[in-house]
């Protein structure tokens, strides 16, 4: 794991969210990249060259909040993007390979019931790297223990798992499979891919409606530093994907969540 994309909104926990990144890139040697897209649009019939000046603006606004953590001789590099969030992402992912986006749960939205908002919601669902959202105010600490849930064993990916055989190789992390049977399970399901075997700590295995309810019963038995989940069409968040927000109700942790995806 090398490249680490931070994309970076205007909110209070902007600076805490880089942070908790800078953090995990000096525990294993990886290059940050702190990014804002910004758009803008011209008014005919002026001289004054407004890119240019948003271009300005969002790079100052981008050297002051890197100014304002403890870098710790981590190489951070400043990316502003015209244009969307994910065409910007997708462009830096081609040009950089990224190996994993760490983002704030709330990213800029100030609504309190969110857990995802807008920004971390749509790089979760629109494009296929890995994403780690870090709750508010959240502190980093080394990932020791980690609650990895699912309700299919079936892995089809090759690059799925790769982010956390990194974070249990460097870490030397104990992980906490959770196998949760819902109501429409198969007998393949329950097959446990050898790889993810492999990661494999303990093994619970539990019967509830969605994979969700499963994490609830379970998460303060094991007390993770880290929840791990899938996207995937079948697997966790099957429901919440097909938005950009998550709201609390629906999902929530107090523990940064680790969301894998296999390109």
């Amino acid at each position: 794991m090398q490249n680490i994309l931070v994309p970076i909104g205007f909110t209070e926990s902007a600076q805490n969210t880089l942070q908790f990144a800078i953090d995990f890139a000096s525990e294993i040697d990886a290059k940050i990249f702190v990014f804002r897209a910004y758009s803008a649009q011209s008014k005919a019939g002026t001289m004054i060259n407004i890119d240019s000046i948003i271009e300005r603006e969002t790079n100052l606004y981008l050297r002051t909040m890197v100014k304002a953590v403890d870098t710790k001789n981590v190489d951070v590099k400043l990316i502003a993007a015209k244009g969307g969030v994910i065409d910007s992402v997708l462009g830096i992912d081609d040009d950089l390979g990224i190996d994993l986006i760490i983002v704030g749960a709330k990213s800029n939205s100030i609504k309190e019931e969110l857990f995802l908002g807008r920004t971390a919601g749509s790089l979760v669902k629109q494009t296929d790297i890995a994403v780690l959202t870090v709750p508010e105010n959240y502190k980093y600490a080394p990932l020791e223990n980690v609650l990895m849930a699912f309700k299919s064993g079936v892995i089809k990916s090759k690059n799925v798992l790769k982010p956390i055989q990194f974070i249990v190789e460097k870490f030397n992390t104990r992980v906490n499979l959770l196998l949760v049977k819902t109501p429409e399970y198969t007998q393949e399901d329950l097959v446990i891919d050898q790889n993810l075997k492999q990661l494999q700590s303990t093994l619970t295995v539990t019967e509830n409606s969605t994979t969700f309810q499963g994490v609830l019963e379970h998460i303060k038995t094991h007390n993770p530093d880290m929840l791990c989940v899938f996207r995937r069409k079948r697997g966790f968040f099957k429901k919440l994907w097909e938005k950009n927000t998550v709201l609390k109700e629906e999902f929530f942790a107090n523990v940064p969540l680790l969301i894998l995806k296999g390109k």
